[in-house]
């Protein structure tokens, strides 16, 4: 064995410039003399073989060039935790000796202490106690280092970035996280480890546990499932781009997790979210970029609220394959949601216009509070509503329905399709006759309304008849009425009567909107409040 080798180099990380590889080969390859590693490039541009070399096959790589040898001495296997975090921050002994210890500058001026040394070393002491939260990103930690170090030299760590290292199985984590007592964010994402492959003993080093991010460390969902037990408190757990495919529903286990990120693996089939679909406090899950092109939940029929996801509050799914508005109309049904963000689906590409396709998500999903980050105000929603409810009104007398509740009567492939048309009717009436009519060539008679302007809390004001354009927005509507009332339009509130409903009154609340767009007909009345 090569001087200075590790005994253990098999399988371990190693950084040659700044470029990681997992050690598969130690030894010799004919007819060079001298100890090689044979390693496996994270990077496959980097590599030149698949662990073949001459005939003969020395290890195995998953690409079919990205393998090579290097010599020993070229390879890094990594410091301490508390070497690197000494290092990180400017703490560590032999640096100060390397910088010299005798003269600081101090604004401009050059200055000698007396008893430099001592007083640098207790201030080092005093700062690693009291460090809460510690990254070591990219600094090569391979191992914890000498026992109870770590507890007695940073006893106050909560928070630990060790992301993108030499760490190369779960063990040494376990090892490090024994030693911080009231760890409750660890970032171990960009570490290849190994994991275990059956049931751990639970060691208590993550009963405190709250945040873990294992992005990138190719765990499988049934490696996840064997190191959960020791995660008694954890509540978020970041998983993605680990070539994940398959999920197992997860008994007794990660019951106390809010938030769920598997963002970016292969897992394809919709239906394993049934998989997860019971975890009890589950209110976020990002599914991003992971193939799904269709989500069903089949225990609920339409209408109904499904008992999967119970406390789910923000789904992410963008960028996937989801092309049926059958998947959104799914969203309904489950009772917690509040947040989506659906953004890069094919199902987009069926509405040319970006605010109609908002519109359509926002009226097929009741309780959706957030769009896409963009919050949904309460304006946004009715409009996006009565808007549905009048687009497939035709579609839906077509299919059966009819203003008469007797005689209402929709096909179930219309509420398949439509499942909130019911509860919209029930919210604002169902369509009138006169907003499902054709559209009548826009000549100006056909164009101008004749309506009564009656302000009810005001007797003394008489009725006035009044013609204006169906195209007339209601922010010119009070602008006139001002003039005739000599009332700022801005303390107007303006509904209407419809000549053929007796007893309903509409509301024209979005100034921004035509007259048309309420369907207001003629010898409707216009009623005024101040």
């Amino acid at each position: 064995m090569a001087a200075g080798l590790p005994a253990d180099a098999l399988g371990r990380r190693v950084l040659c410039g700044t470029d990681y590889a997992t050690v598969r080969y130690v030894g010799s390859v004919p007819p060079t003399a001298g100890i090689w590693l044979g390693v496996e490039w994270d990077d496959p541009q980097r590599g030149k073989h698949d662990g073949t070399y001459e005939g003969t096959q020395y290890f195995k790589c998953r690409h079919p060039r990205g393998g090579s040898f290097i010599r020993p001495n070229k390879a890094q296997f990594g410091v301490d935790f508390l070497t690197a975090v000494k290092d990180r921050y400017g703490q560590n002994d032999e640096q100060d000796v390397r910088g010299g210890t005798e003269n600081t500058l101090l604004f401009g001026k050059s200055m000698e202490f007396v008893g430099k040394d001592y007083v640098a070393k207790k201030q080092r002491q005093v700062q690693l106690h009291q460090l809460v939260h510690i990254s070591v990103h990219k600094c090569a930690v391979s191992h914890a280092g000498p026992k109870e170090e770590i507890r007695r030299t940073c006893p106050s760590i909560k928070c630990i970035d060790l992301s993108k290292n030499l760490l190369s199985c779960w063990a040494t984590v376990t090892d490090i996280a024994s030693e911080v007592p009231n760890l409750e964010t660890l970032d171990v994402s960009g570490n290849k480890m190994k994991f275990p492959s059956t049931s751990v003993p639970v060691s208590g080093a993550f009963s405190k546990l709250k945040t873990l991010a294992l992005n990138q460390t190719e765990i499988s969902w049934t490696e996840v499932l064997f190191c959960a037990p020791e995660w008694p408190a954890l509540e978020e757990l970041y998983l993605t781009s680990n070539n994940i495919t398959a999920l197992e529903r997860p008994d007794c286990v990660l019951q106390t997790l809010k938030l769920l990120d598997l963002s970016d693996n292969p897992l394809v089939d919709g239906s394993q979210l049934h998989l997860i679909a019971h975890l009890p406090r589950l209110e976020q899950l990002k599914f991003t970029n992971t193939g799904i092109s269709s989500i069903h939940f089949p225990d609920a029929e339409f209408g109904c609220k499904t008992k999967m996801f119970p406390s789910l509050k923000h789904l992410a799914v963008n960028d996937n394959k989801i092309s049926q508005w059958s998947s959104i109309n799914e969203l309904e049904k489950l009772p917690a949601l509040r947040s989506l963000e659906c953004r890069n689906n094919p199902l987009l590409d069926t509405e040319k216009n970006p605010e109609t396709l908002r519109q359509l998500l926002i009226a097929k999903i009741s309780q959706l509070e957030v769009l896409n980050k963009s919050e949904i105000p309460s304006e946004e929603r009715k409009g996006a509503e009565l808007d549905y409810r009048k687009i497939f009104g035709s579609e839906w007398l077509a299919a059966g329905g009819h203003w008469d509740p007797k005689r209402n009567n929709p096909s179930k492939e219309f509420l398949a399709a439509h499942p909130r048309y019911p509860s919209l009717c029930l919210k604002y009436g169902a369509p009138e006759e006169g907003e499902l009519k054709g559209q009548q060539p826009l000549t100006l008679k056909n164009q101008l309304l004749t309506l009564t302007i009656k302000c009810p809390d005001n007797p003394e004001q008489k009725p006035v008849e009044k013609k204006l354009p169906e195209s007339m927005t209601i922010q010119r509507v009070k602008g006139l009425l001002y003039r005739l009332l000599k009332v700022p339009g801005s303390e107007l509130k303006l509904s209407y009567k419809s000549s053929k409903l007796e007893g309903k009154e509409v509301e024209l609340d979005n100034d921004l909107k035509p007259l048309q767009f309420y369907s207001i007909e003629n010898g409707d009345s216009v009623l005024v409040r101040w």
